[in-house]
């Protein structure tokens, strides 16, 4: 019994140890040989996401940013609130201004369409041509608005074709006159 009970107490355990030891190996090796680029990009992600949530959190010790500035200083945003406001009540005064000329522009657009209206409805009236009537005080309007715009008195033009050119006639046209097509048994209909 002596080699079983020596054999039993010393004997398992480096016999195990040993043999374990190349089980773990093989075990791990396999596993690696298997698994281990997945295993690689695996640890590497895990770490830069570790990097980056330290990072994170030393930037902001207090929780948000924005929350320490507003409660250490309610003078500054009261401040900006303020600008800003007058800021927009500034400009609304300029929009309303600009509206009002606007306005003002148009009744004056308005009250001399009415003028002319009213004149061009005498003239017809009067039996006069409202057209040349209407001409004449565009004409003033013009001269009234630039005194020193002297009037020029246009020559004499000749007219671009004679007194008796007659289209409808097919003379003195060129080569572009219009000939009616033959009349036969061919002329469908």
């Amino acid at each position: 019994m002596d080699l079983g009970d020596g054999g039993a107490a010393a004997g398992p355990g480096p016999a195990l140890g040993r043999g374990g030891l190349e089980a773990l190996q093989h075990t791990v090796g396999s596993v690696l040989s298997g698994y281990g680029w997945y295993l690689l990009l695996a640890a590497v992600a895990v770490y830069l996401l570790v990097q980056k949530v330290s990072r994170g959190l030393a930037a902001r010790p207090g929780g948000r940013p924005g929350a320490a500035e507003a409660a250490e200083e309610p003078d500054v945003v009261v401040r900006r609130q303020e600008a800003l406001a007058a800021a927009r009540l500034r400009m609304q005064e300029e929009l309303n201004a600009q509206a009002e000329k606007y306005k003002e522009k148009q009744r004056q657009l308005e009250e001399e369409r009415r003028r002319q209206k009213i004149a061009m409805w005498e003239s017809m009236q009067e039996g006069k041509s409202y057209k040349g009537n209407l001409k004449l005080n565009q004409q003033e309007a013009e001269s009234g608005a630039s005194a020193s715009a002297v009037p020029k008195s246009k020559p004499n033009k000749k007219p671009l074709r004679g007194g008796g050119y007659n289209p409808l006639s097919g003379e003195g046209g060129g080569t572009c006159s219009w000939r009616p097509g033959r009349r036969g048994p061919s002329a469908g209909g």
